[in-house]
Parts: structure tokens; sequence; C-alpha cells
């Protein structure tokens, strides 16, 4: 199942891993690998970038940076190709996500010997950014005839486990996945609270979004590393917040001209 109708389908820049991503899915097929496999694969690549930066293996730690990437389509693909739908997996992913996001930026706040605060905002910034693009991406799959909806856009209660899960693994998961991302969740539901209400996300409006996504941004990660500009990567990403009220201000008007037109 695609997370997405055709019609719906958009050019995702954080998403530039999903071919092959798929072939590595597809590899894995009929195989005893699980999702949660590929998903534990994609934290150990996480790790090993950020050692590398430690060491100053600048691409090196790219080419993890990316795998890190490529390895977080697959666990999605993977599920989707063995048709194992899981909770347990979806929250995982996101757990490693926002941990390896936080270990990654302080280490790179460390050794570019940047204040704590700066550190710290630079991570609250990457994580509404990506907070945002998941929001309006999550809402269109929900709308998406035939989309995927494992995500849910308001995750208030632990769902209901699927067949070969165990509910309380599914609870413990949630409960944890929403103390991590409760805060960023909620501020961004505030600051565009009727968002899900809408059907109008045209395909080059996502893709603008789609720069706020994690695989984007740890692109541009890399590619500051490779570049040598270390000290760049935290001013750079709190000053791309300016970006998110821009963002928000064009769904609502682009919202309002169709609503008034069609």
């Amino acid at each position: 199942m695609s997370k997405l109708a055709p019609e719906d389908k958009f050019i995702d820049f954080s998403d530039y891993g999903r071919p092959i991503a798929k072939l590595i899915a597809l590899a894995l097929k009929d195989t005893k690998a699980t999702p949660i496999h590929v998903t534990l694969a994609f934290g150990l690549s996480g790790l090993l970038a950020i050692y590398c930066i430690f060491i100053e293996f600048y691409w090196a730690a790219s080419f993890f940076l990316i795998l890190k990437s490529i390895l977080d389509a697959a666990d999605g693909e993977l599920s989707r190709q063995k048709n194992t739908p899981s909770y347990v997996g979806r929250y995982l992913d996101s757990i490693f996500d926002i941990i390896l996001n936080f270990l990654l930026l302080f280490s790179i706040g460390y050794l570019s010997h940047s204040p704590i605060w700066i550190t710290f905002l630079a991570f609250v910034c990457v994580q509404l950014q990506g907070t945002l693009y998941n929001y309006y991406y999550v809402i269109l799959r929900n709308i998406s005839i035939g989309g995927d909806s494992t995500s849910k856009v308001f995750e208030q209660k632990a769902p209901t486990a699927f067949s070969g899960e165990n509910q309380k693994t599914v609870n413990v998961m949630f409960l944890i996945f929403n103390v991590l991302y409760g805060f960023f969740d909620r501020f961004i539901q505030m600051l565009d609270t009727n968002a899900h209400r809408s059907k109008n996300y045209p395909n080059w409006f996502m893709s603008f979004v789609s720069v706020y996504g994690l695989g984007f941004q740890l692109l541009l990660i890399s590619v500051f590393l490779i570049l040598g500009y270390l000290h760049f990567i935290l001013p750079f990403f709190v000053g791309c917040t300016i970006l998110l009220p821009i963002m928000i201000t064009i769904r609502k008007a682009l919202n309002q001209y169709l609503k008034k037109y069609t």
C-alpha cells in the first residue's frame, strides 16, 4: 500500500532515499528480517555518524547520515511489503529519530564550542520544522483515498494494537512517544489549529514544506560537514525557522482562496 493516492503524490525533497529503500525492502521481503531490524539498523547508522563527526571523518559521517535516511524509509517499505503494519515499529522509528537528533545536534554544539542555549534552540527549531512537515503530511495521508492512515493527526490515546502486537507494549511505546513529541505536536497544532479541516494541500505546497523533512535536514548537515562548515550548522537551522510562519500563512491563504473561488 502506498502512503498516498497517485494524484496526491508530490516531489518530496526529504524522501530522496525512497528508491533505494524500496530495493532494500524487496530484497528483505522473503527473509526473516523484520521492519524492527531495519529500524535498529538505522539507529546504529545514526550513532556511527555521530562517532565519525567526533573523530572528524566527515565524509564517513555524511555517508552514515544518508544511510540512516535510506534505512528510515526502508523499515516502512518492508512493513508494507510484508503487510505487517505495526504501531510498535512506528513509535520506535520516531523515538529513535528524536533521540538521534538530540545526540547529533548536541555533538555538533559541543565540537563547535557553541553556547548551550544555541544548541538547545537549534534542537527545538529542527523538531518544530520536522513536526510541521509531518503534521501536513499525515493530514494529507489521512484524506488521500487509499492512503496510509497508520499515523494519526491527533494522537491522544494509545491505539489498538495490530494483530501480532502486544497491547501493553503499544501502550508503553505510545507513552514514550507522547512524552518526547507532545510539546512539539501541540505547539504546531496550536499555530495551525484548523489544518486538519482543509483538503487543500497541492503538490507544489507539499514539496515546499518537505524541505523541513528530516531526510532533507540530514542531507543539509552532511553537505555542511563535507564543506567544513561545522560551526554554521546550528545557526543555519535556527535561521531556517523563519520559513515556518511563512508556510503556515501560505497554507491558510491558499485554503481561503480555494474555498472562495472553487
